[in-house]
């Protein structure tokens, strides 16, 4: 199992603890249904996105994980965007750091933007905070160095890692966000939490349902902070 898989996993069975079925209904149109309203128009938007397996698309078809599909609900607004997928199933924040450099470099162009969904990994394997926050804030860095955008998809800490960390892990996210104008997105697993019906078999990941959902309770973030051209 990857090592990310453990950690949503855990997030997902703690909030459902005790409950017999979500009450929610279940999600009936994908975020990308509908044909396309608008006519995608004007030059194209290149966007990065780099992270575990919320990015990566596990247990999915192709074209059904997050980038992919965020690309058509954008795209379905008359957005002409382009996103590169650069999600790797077990990514720490270490791992994303060390690698953005060089992805962006091998980038055709530079993204417009770049989306971070990375976090959940280090929570699994107890890593401390102060490393969570010094990893993110060096990415965000970096970015802010080359004048590139940053979404970043935050990530909470399940109660069972006690009352210091979940205050310490919640925190950077915000933090980091403010400190470097990024934009974010509270809980990128929001959507799915407490929803069996979103989620594989397994009870951890994202079914390609499950990913709609959060395409489009992300989407809008996504699309704010494109640069205007």
């Amino acid at each position: 199992m990857k090592l990310y898989a453990a950690s949503l996993g855990a997030l997902l069975l703690l909030a459902g603890c005790g409950k017999e079925e979500a009450k929610a209904p279940p999600v009936k149109a994908s975020a990308t249904d509908a044909p396309p309203e608008v006519p995608v128009m004007g030059s194209e938007h290149r966007i990065l996105a780099i992270g575990d397996s919320l990015f990566a698309g596990y247990g999915v078809e192709d074209g059904e994980g997050y980038p992919e599909r965020l690309e058509a609900a954008l795209r379905a607004r008359g957005i002409n965007a382009r996103i590169a997928n650069a999600g790797v199933s077990g990514d720490t924040t270490a791992g994303g750091r060390q690698r953005l450099a060089f992805t962006l470099d091998s980038q055709p162009q530079p993204p417009e933007l770049v989306l971070i969904s990375l976090g959940g990994n280090d929570m699994l394997r107890g890593l401390p905070p102060e490393q969570t926050r010094e990893n993110l804030d060096a990415m965000l860095t970096e970015l802010s160095k080359r004048g590139i955008p940053a979404v970043l998809m935050g990530m909470l800490s399940p109660p069972n890692l006690g009352a210091d960390y979940r205050g310490q892990f919640d925190a950077i996210y915000p933090a980091l966000a403010k400190k470097h104008g990024a934009a974010l997105v509270p809980f990128f697993l929001q959507p799915v939490l407490d929803r069996p019906d979103l989620v594989q078999k397994d009870r951890i990941h994202p079914t390609a349902i499950g990913i709609d959902a959060m395409v489009t309770a992300t989407v809008d973030n996504v699309a704010n902070a494109l640069p205007e051209t």
